[in-house]
């Protein structure tokens, strides 16, 4: 099957990966209201339809942090990506080369900073505050030493969300024998992904972080230790700290709120990504796309603004860049098309996404995704 839209591909996905990891990157916290109104909100805005202008010639590139993306699209960090194809980030990051985008690589992925940077193409990278200053040091001297250009620091993560959906599959919270006994069928009853992850995609640790672990071999125990290592005393001062042992761009992930927004520029961040980490956090707050305007009217050419949560379409990323978003950044997409079938699938899903955005902009008489503004909208 030739995917042709996301929704291809995570069906596709689903079909592939063992119910665990699916639900895993598919599910949001509590009730998922947030998850559906990201997508929802996304999809209530119209596009405003223009005809007759001449648009032979379209450029969808754009520039921002001394960094030229093709498209208006970066691969957001998604945890775990190894555990959906063999070396999954290694994977994502090729087919990001390939479209002349940017891959962020997640501080909890299996594949190190080193072995993703040794690709050709050193990844943005994503860090936590975590308790352990010691090993935040280490890891941002390491991406440093691979030549990551920015540091995407995300700050809506001081406690996990209660993700139900990963306690009903067995992924949190099951006993040692409910776990083995989960894993051993999933491999039976899925054996292309098996004899993938476990034949190419070993060792199963989380690369950047399994200094801090190095007894254990499981990777749930390297999430156990993330998990006690959340820091619910981080303030904007700790991006002070930050600063002291990273000289490069930061950019602030989690911002909803425009005061927040404001003290984001205060500390000397030179980007910030408007979203709700893809509806996995706090359940009930607003759609990334419905907080975007606001933060654009309290910060907007201070920083450069982007967005994620709800992507879905080329159509999508028009809407955001309408409503003031620099790029955009996406999750699932990338993860459901690793899962459905590696790099190749990663790289067709950014093809549809470019093919998608294109149309758009023909039909909205849109030459340039840098001029893209409001008037580009319907207001219903």
């Amino acid at each position: 099957m030739r995917a042709a839209s996301v929704s291809d591909l995570r069906e596709m996905a689903r079909r592939r990966l063992p119910n665990i990891f699916f639900e895993y990157i598919d599910g949001g916290s509590y009730a998922e209201v947030t998850l559906g109104r990201n997508v929802v909100d996304m999809e209530a805005i119209a596009l405003r339809q223009r005809v007759m202008r001449d648009m032979t010639k379209l450029d969808t590139s754009v520039e921002t942090l001394g960094q030229k993306f093709k498209i208006p699209i970066g691969l957001a960090p998604v945890g775990m990506a190894g555990m959906y194809a063999h070396r999954g980030e290694v994977q994502a990051s090729r087919a990001a080369t390939a479209a002349g985008v940017p891959f962020c690589l997640s501080t909890v992925g299996v594949c190190s900073i080193e072995e993703v940077a040794a690709t050709g193409t050193p990844p943005w990278f994503q860090l936590y505050m975590l308790k352990d200053r010691g090993y935040m040091r280490e890891l941002v001297a390491r991406a440093k030493a691979a030549g990551s250009p920015v540091l995407v620091f995300t700050v809506d993560l001081p406690t996990p969300g209660a993700r139900y959906r990963d306690t009903r599959s067995g992924f949190t919270g099951a006993s040692p024998l409910r776990s083995a006994l989960t894993q051993l069928r999933d491999g039976v009853t899925h054996p292309a992904w098996t004899w993938d992850l476990f034949v190419h995609g070993r060792p199963h640790t989380l690369g950047s972080v399994a200094g801090a672990v190095s007894d254990s071999r499981r990777v749930t125990d390297f999430l156990s230790w993330i998990g006690r290592n959340f820091d619910r005393s981080v303030t904007w001062k700790d991006i002070d700290w930050v600063r002291e042992i990273w000289d490069g761009p930061i950019v602030i992930k989690g911002i909803l709120d425009p005061a927040d927004a404001r003290d984001a520029v205060k500390a000397g961040a030179q980007g910030l990504i408007v979203s709700n980490h893809g509806g996995r956090q706090l359940d009930g707050v607003l759609s990334s796309v419905v907080a975007l305007p606001r933060i654009v009217d309290a910060v907007g050419g201070e920083l450069e603004i982007y967005m994620d949560g709800g992507i879905r379409s080329g159509l999508d990323v028009l809407k955001a860049m309408a409503l003031g978003a620099k790029a955009c950044f996406v999750g699932r997409p990338w993860a459901w098309a690793l899962g459905a079938g590696g790099e190749k699938q990663v790289a067709r899903m950014l093809e549809i996404i470019s093919a998608e955005l294109a149309v758009a902009m023909i039909l909205t008489g849109c030459k340039s995704v840098r001029e893209a503004g409001p008037d580009l909208l319907d207001r219903l």
